[in-house]
């Protein structure tokens, strides 16, 4: 009987080892990436690929022979060892750094809700990383010169006498935002920016504006295209 409960015992360990190693690698750089891997790691990845024009698929965190297609290029181009695996040469080569969240003082907290809501009003059901985009497409209109320069002044800009976003437009920019849209607002004052410097974003299924489809597109991740 003892023999059995220290098994348990035993099992229970590994899964929360497990469990502990995973979220450790929850962004890119905390680990060897190759075909196989999956995780918020390898969406990272293949959003850094696709925003340097070596197509490696959807973003979906899912590491197939797409992605390592788009690897093996990229190391090829670098004049890497060209064997598809994201080891410390290639993440070099691909400038991954540590999200740094010094730049999140630079934004009052009205700021940070009022951009919290429109995430969760634009991309809740999306993939964690499609809501970081959507977070930083706003920061990087407000980085432009073609856009005001502060947070509400972007969301509840008008055009032609119409909202940007839909969802201001519709009033769904009022919903309260969940902790997950929260947090995807730190990441991309944080720094991450999984849409390699799109200023918009569009789902095709839901838009036939002329105008953002003739745009050059960075990225797509989940049912967003993302765009320049």
């Amino acid at each position: 009987m003892k023999k059995i409960f220290h098994k348990v015992i035993l099992l229970i360990f590994l899964f929360v080892l497990l469990g502990m190693t995973t979220a450790l690698a929850e962004n890119l750089g905390d680990r060897i990436l190759k075909e196989g891997s999956r995780g918020q790691d390898v969406a990272q990845l293949q959003s850094r690929l696709n925003s340097l024009g070596f197509w490696s698929g959807k973003v979906d965190g899912i590491f197939g022979p797409i992605t390592k297609d788009a690897v093996m290029r990229f190391q090829k181009a670098n004049s890497l060892k060209v064997d598809g695996i994201v080891g410390p040469q290639t993440l070099r080569a691909l400038e991954i750094n540590s999200v740094s969240r010094s730049s999140i003082g630079r934004f009052s907290a009205r700021d940070i809700d009022l951009l919290a809501r429109l995430v969760y009003a634009e991309s809740r059901g999306e993939p964690y990383i499609g809501q970081v985009a959507v977070a930083a497409t706003v920061l990087n209109r407000v980085n432009s010169l073609l856009y005001p320069n502060t947070i509400p002044e972007v969301i509840f800009q008008k055009v032609n006498g119409l909202y940007q976003y839909c969802t201001v437009q519709d009033g769904q920019i009022y919903m309260t935002p969940n902790e997950t849209a929260r947090r995807a607002v730190q990441d991309a004052i944080g720094g991450w920016d999984p849409t390699g410097g799109a200023i918009g974003f569009y789902n095709p299924a839901k838009t036939t504006n002329a105008w953002v489809r003739s745009r050059p597109i960075t990225t797509i991740i989940g049912n967003h295209i993302f765009y320049k």
